[in-house]
């Protein structure tokens, strides 16, 4: 059934598609607005299901001469081409690592050749060591010894493109990149035949090399191209037919064509299922993303069951003592949370708290998170509960009191730490880990200090008419607390290098804007509410577009 509806997608497609020098002639627009994840979800390795085929860029292997190609021998898994490795550092997922031989692996044999595999071997030593410039120049030494060696239309000479390539995609010289792409394309069709496995591969990994340039119609045209050989070569329920078949679905959703993405990812997973990789690292990621999908297009109810999946995987794979699972049950917590379920949500939080602090420390950033979204928890449960058992509301504000102090009090010590090692790392400036931590630590900390400033009125709307003034009172003194932290050295520059903290603390001040207006405020009060008016409006200017831009 699955099959049947992604065979009527992809005829819907157009899969009768150009070979690489129309495509390069095609009027294509190279223009897209869509801002692409960081996160690369190319799949490969080998999950639960034991060893798969895979598809590479060839190295030199044994003295012999390799290209992209299919191979079913699990011994060549340890063999990586620039393009598997490009791909691992980029964060996401592995790409495929087994090779192939040319033909019957004889290759003639003279100065250049040698010279040939020499290079490249040195080239993948340096990459490794991430020293790209020297990989640079070995790898386009070894392109000048292929041509000079084996001829310019051998497939050898594909290969030292596709690595060459591969290394311009990771410096992000894509103006280099895309002719070496092409080209390796062109010789594999004349070397083969434009339907041939090898060009099916190669055009899966040019429509990767688009979508980290955001040329999305460039890179469905490739992937269209690629499932069609792909399919017709391997079988439809082959699983590098289903790695195409998701980077298809993941441009489609990008493009807006949401329906066509959700069915090609659904059937690309359940190939993986049917292959005996449901549990793998690569199936999880796949049904991670279609999960973050039914959020974005408010369908929580289809998301919950996704990610109830996901972490009856996990619980099953890895336990309750792995943070990817506890990471998996705060999604499927807050998404409860979402559709009223603040019961069960406030159950796995709960378990998430205490397996974070087994795993971690008592006071890790991540606890104080934690501890946050139990406090919103609670607050949420007050309201539902406060007309009706207002000791139990009492119990639950009292209860997001006490992580919501939890919350500030980590928040603050993660920040004073950076604080104190900033003398060690102020000549080059906090790497960027640190830096990150510093922006998630103040983020969480604004956004307990809002919290906290909520849970402050709700508590005076319990109480009668003698604190009726507590709202401007509380927010004042949570501005007072914002300004604070933001005249520290440190947290300015995170301020200032972070539009995401930019974000929360905006958001933080106009919620207390919007507290500290409309009540019959003191004078003290009218003079902060002019500040906390002007240091809005500083922030707004920070964002702009003209400041951003520098004009």
């Amino acid at each position: 059934m699955f099959l049947r509806r992604a065979s009527e997608i992809l005829k819907r497609i157009r899969l009768n598609l150009p070979t690489v020098d129309r495509l390069k002639g095609s009027s294509v627009s190279l223009q897209s607005s869509v801002i692409i994840s960081n996160s690369r979800y190319t799949s490969g390795g080998s999950g639960a299901g034991g060893s798969r085929s895979k598809f590479i860029w060839g190295v030199v292997l044994s003295g012999q001469a390799v290209v992209l190609g299919v191979h079913c021998c699990p011994s060549l898994a340890e063999e990586a081409s620039v393009a598997d490795l490009a791909n691992r550092n980029d964060g996401g997922e592995a790409d495929v690592i087994e090779l192939q031989r040319i033909e019957d692996g004889s290759v003639a044999s003279n100065e250049h050749t040698v010279k040939w595999r020499i290079f490249t071997d040195k080239g993948r030593e340096l990459f490794l060591q991430g020293k790209l410039d020297d990989a640079e120049t070995c790898f386009s030494s070894a392109l000048r010894e292929a041509r000079e060696g084996f001829g310019e239309r051998d497939p050898h000479v594909a290969s030292s493109c596709n690595n060459l390539a591969e290394l311009y995609r990771v410096k992000r010289a894509f103006d280099k990149a895309e002719p070496l792409y092409l080209e390796a394309i062109r010789i594999l069709e004349e070397s083969f035949n434009p339907e041939d496995i090898r060009v099916g591969a190669a055009l899966h990994n040019l429509g990767q090399f688009y979508v980290a340039q955001r040329k999305l119609e460039e890179a469905r045209v490739c992937y269209e191209r690629a499932l069609k050989i792909k399919g017709r070569v391997l079988g439809y329920a082959h699983l590098d037919y289903a790695e195409t078949m998701y980077h298809l679905g993941k441009v489609l959703y990008l493009q807006g064509n949401e329906s066509d993405s959700n069915l090609l990812i659904q059937d690309s997973i359940r190939i993986l299922e049917e292959g005996g990789m449901g549990e793998s690292e690569i199936c999880i990621r796949r049904l991670r993303y279609l999960a973050q999908i039914m959020l974005r297009s408010n369908r929580p109810s289809e998301a919950e069951n996704l990610q109830r999946k996901i972490l009856h995987i996990l619980e099953l794979v890895k336990g309750w003592e792995s943070l990817d699972t506890v990471i998996a049950a705060e999604g499927l917590a807050l998404t409860l949370q979402s559709l009223g379920g603040l019961i069960d949500a406030q159950e796995l939080l709960e378990r998430c708290l205490a397996t974070r602090k087994f795993i971690l420390s008592d006071d890790h950033i991540q606890v104080a998170a934690n501890m946050l979204h139990l406090a919103r928890i609670a607050m949420l449960k007050f309201d539902h509960i406060r007309k009706v058992e207002l000791d139990k509301a009492r119990d639950e504000l009292d209860r997001a009191t006490n992580h919501l102090d939890d919350s500030m009090r980590i928040s603050r010590l993660v920040l004073d730490r950076f604080n104190e090692n900033k003398g060690r790392i102020q000549s080059k400036g906090p790497p960027k880990e640190d830096e990150r931590g510093r922006h998630i630590a103040f983020i969480i900390l604004l956004q307990s200090i809002d919290t906290k400033v909520r849970l402050e009125t709700a508590k005076s709307e319990l109480q009668e008419s003698k604190v009726k003034d507590a709202h401007p009172i509380e927010a004042e003194r949570a501005f007072r607390e914002c300004i604070s932290l933001f005249k520290e050295s440190g947290l300015r520059r995170a301020l200032l290098n972070s539009r995401d903290v930019q974000l929360e603390y905006l958001s933080c001040l106009k919620h207390l804007l919007s507290l500290m207006t409309g009540s019959g405020e003191s004078q003290l009060s009218r003079e902060t509410l002019q500040e906390l008016k002007d240091e809005i409006k500083r922030v707004e200017a920070m964002l702009s577009p003209s400041r951003k831009h520098g004009n």
